[in-house]
């Protein structure tokens, strides 16, 4: 059921999801293409802010920020399996693996590689401080508009 909470929720995660993005690219090696790297980010913060803390609000200040940085750390997983899954894909349609289990471990792997280009303090300052004002948002959005 949409609510505004969920929707204060979607929005703050789709920023989050967009502005972590744009501090991944300068991690990243030179030449890489982004393609809509920053709008499947985006879309999967909203994804994550509607269906993780949208539906977790009412419970108390410390509950928000709990789910806030809860709904950070599903953003990031969410975000790194996708890019997972599109990387193998883009590998796999140039004849790489030698058949569908390789493929699928890659994306773990991927995950994994990926997962390395976010461990800097800006990036999980930025993914801490983000997921704790979504939650708090959400919390202000339910009690102020029930």
């Amino acid at each position: 059921m949409p609510t505004a909470a969920r929707l204060v929720a979607a929005v703050f995660m789709a920023v989050l999801g967009a502005v972590v993005s744009e501090l991944v690219k300068p991690e990243l090696p030179e030449g890489t293409g982004f393609g809509y790297f920053t709008l499947v980010n985006a879309a999967i913060g909203a994804f994550v802010g509607w269906t993780t803390i949208g539906k977790r609000v009412g419970r108390g200040i410390t509950a928000a920020i709990n789910h806030g940085l809860t709904g950070a750390v599903v953003l990031v997983m969410l975000g790194l399996f996708v890019q997972g899954c599109n990387e193998m894909l883009r590998v796999a349609m140039r004849s790489r693996y030698d058949g569908p289990v390789e493929a699928v471990v890659s994306v773990f792997e991927l995950m994994a590689k990926f997962g390395l280009y976010l461990l800097t303090p800006g990036i999980i300052s930025a993914l801490a401080i983000g997921g704790i004002l979504a939650g708090l948002a959400a919390e202000g959005a339910s009690r102020r508009w029930r």
